[in-house]
């Protein structure tokens, strides 16, 4: 049993338990969500295609966790004109995890959700460092007076300009 959904502009095809990425959609990790443009919807062996979708059909699917994927280049050229424009940006994904196909309120195929642990923050301390960072701080040693600066050598003696030797004279 599988389904074809249609979501952020692209056609998946998903069964039970699949686990896929698609553009940003709103949501927590853990939330549940029902996608409801049903393109097409393979029924105990008997394939059902929507005019543009399924009226009844719903895929339900599971928030897994929202990051940024790849990196895309898109660099830009012109021949012979010395013009070149790199530039790049990283998109926002979606993972979610098919949990239920439903077609006019009846299960066509079920899946577990998946359990999800909740994210630290980045600046959370981990477990080892936790007792040191609970631990009271020594007070800070007092600075070493400054060091004086090191006396500048002597100033080389200059030596006199060489003299300078008279003008040639012009030959007639």
């Amino acid at each position: 049993m599988y389904a074809v959904v249609q979501t952020g502009g692209k056609q998946y095809r998903v069964t039970a338990g699949d686990t896929f990425q698609v553009e940003k959609l709103a949501g927590n990790a853990g939330d549940m969500i029902k996608l409801e443009r049903v393109l097409s919807l393979m029924n105990d062996g008997k394939p059902l295609l929507g005019s543009p979708t399924i009226a009844g059909a719903i895929v339900e699917a599971q928030i897994i966790k929202t990051a940024k994927g790849d990196k895309v280049l898109i660099f830009k050229k012109k021949r012979r004109h010395q013009y070149r424009r790199k530039n790049g940006h990283r998109q926002f994904l979606t993972t979610l995890h098919v949990t239920n196909i439903t077609f006019n309120g009846t299960s066509i195929a079920k899946a577990e959700p998946k359990k999800i642990e909740a994210e630290k923050p980045h600046n959370a301390p981990s477990k080892p460092n936790a007792q040191a960072a609970t631990a009271p701080k020594k007070a800070a040693a007092p600075k070493a007076a400054k060091k004086a600066a090191p006396a500048k050598k002597a100033a080389a003696e200059k030596k006199p300009a060489a003299a300078k030797k008279p003008a040639a004279k012009k030959a007639k």
